[in-house]
Order: C-alpha cells, then structure tokens, then sequence
C-alpha cells in the first residue's frame, strides 16, 4: 500500500508505478497487469513486464502508430495521423464498422453491449507505446460512446479488457467499507509513522475479517436472515461487509462468556452484545 503525502510529494501515478515494481519482483512468473481510473495515466506506468489499462478522459488526443519508416534522412515519425479525442473517434468511418454487439461480464453479472476496437497511440501520456482503445456502448444508448478504455495489453480480447476494468470497482466499495465500518478515516494522527501504519493496518484487518468470514464464519442463511430482517432489500443474495463484521463481533462476544462464570454477567459486555445486535439490524 502506498500514501500520497500530498503536493510537491511523489505523485500518485507515481506510487502505482512503484506498486507495479513491487509486485514484478515479488512475481516474477506471473503476469501482471495493472488497472486505473481516469487518473492514472503517464509514462511512469511504463513499467517492464506488466500492461496498464485505464480509462481515456473525454479530452484524450490519440493518434494512429507510428508509419513505418521511409528510409529516408532525419528520425522517423513517432505518431501517425490525428485520430482526435474519443468522440471523434467513436464516429469515424473505420469505427462504426467495427462496432459488434458481444457478451461481457462485469459487476457480477453478464451484459450485452457493443464493442469496438482501434489500435493507436496516447501520446501525450503514453509516448509511442502501442495501444488500444476500446470503446462500449449501451445497447439503445444515443451516446457516440458510453465507456472509452485505453490499454497496453497487445493481447487481451475487448471483453477481457472491459471485464479488468469492472473489477478495478471492487476497490471503491472496500475504501468505502474501510472508512464506514473500520474506521480508518477517522484517524487524527500527526507523527509520520502513525500516519504510514493506521491506515494500512485498518484495511489489514479489514482482509482478516472477509478471511475469516470465509474459511469460519460463513452460512447460507446469513444472506436469509438478513432477507427476513429487511424485507424491502429482496434481491440481497451474498453477505456484506457488514453482515461478516458484525457475525465476527458476536463470536467474539459469545466466546467471553463462559460457563465458568455463573454469576451475574458483566454489564459493558452485554452493552457490547446489544452494540453488535442492533449493527445486524441497521
């Protein structure tokens, strides 16, 4: 994990760049390709051994690859011909013949859309890297286009492109859940340390309590129950986030108490248990 400490600090392009580094040399057999919102686009991300993919801003500029050489004096040409920002190209000739309507799975679930593909260059963020540029649209949407994507991959399919873009989304609900349930925003800590380690030791635990979740705490009627309870939300079928913390809380909370107290319980725990009971029903 990586921190942005801020302006005039490294960048977070940057710090993505590093991450794709780290995991290179951590997996050295594996391939790695690194996803991106519309932010995360620059020649840092050139890194060797992995693709980047991200989505094109509507004021991207490409251009067609580079002509092959002339044999002529002076340097070559980097760049092809002007293609224009996405919605240009989207309404070109070369395009609109290269729409077709294909399957992809995204969010959970398989969707119809059209799809079209354009081998080209970003050059003001990509140098001459050879890319693509993947455009979606919605089937009966007026749009030129709903979803333009940019890749280095020279070898995934369209679908497999939008399919790795979709699950960059994962990572916004697990901030969100980060912040909403574990806190890790409502840190106030000044020493750099303390900064560098209490958000990253939030989501830690946060990856331990799904872990958890997963190998010990699961059911099938967890989901049910949760059905039963909230009546308006019927088409609920996988626990969240919160239904694994709040099971977590109440094993923990059972496991201290034991038969080998039978006096009176302790008042601060049955404050916990009532605490964890009324988050299952929120």
């Amino acid at each position: 994990m990586r921190l942005w400490a801020g302006k005039a600090t490294t960048s977070p392009v940057e710090l993505a760049a590093q991450l794709l580094a780290l995991l290179t040399a951590a997996f050295g057999d594996r391939e790695v390709h690194g996803v991106g919102d519309a932010a995360y686009h620059g020649k840092p991300l050139l890194v060797a051994g992995t693709t980047w993919t991200t989505r094109l801003p509507a004021n991207a500029c490409l251009f067609d690859t580079a002509p092959p050489r002339t044999g002529r004096r002076g340097r070559p040409a980097l760049k092809g011909r002007k293609l224009g920002r996405p919605a240009a190209l989207a309404t070109t000739a070369a395009t609109t013949a290269a729409w077709r309507k294909t399957a992809v799975y995204r969010y959970g679930r398989t969707e119809t859309v059209q799809l079209a593909e354009r081998a080209c260059i970003w050059y003001g963020s990509f140098g001459n890297r050879p890319g693509r540029c993947m455009l979606l649209r919605e089937l009966g949407s007026a749009n030129a286009y709903d979803l333009a994507l940019f890749t280095l991959d020279p070898a995934a399919t369209p679908e497999q492109i939008v399919e790795r873009y979709a699950i960059r989304w994962s990572i916004e609900p697990a901030n969100a859940v980060g912040k909403q349930q574990m806190g890790v925003g409502q840190a106030r800590n000044r020493v750099k340390n303390a900064v560098e380690r209490t958000v990253p030791f939030g989501m830690l635990i946060q990856s331990l309590v799904v872990i958890w979740y997963a190998l010990h705490g699961y059911h099938p009627d967890d989901a049910l129950a949760r059905r039963l309870a909230q009546p308006w939300y019927p088409i609920k079928t996988e626990p969240s986030f919160e239904d694994m913390i709040t099971k977590l809380r109440k094993t923990l909370i059972v496991a201290r108490f034991t038969p080998d107290s039978p006096g009176q319980p302790n008042p601060v725990l049955l404050h916990d248990y009532a605490l964890a009971c009324a988050a299952a029903a929120a």
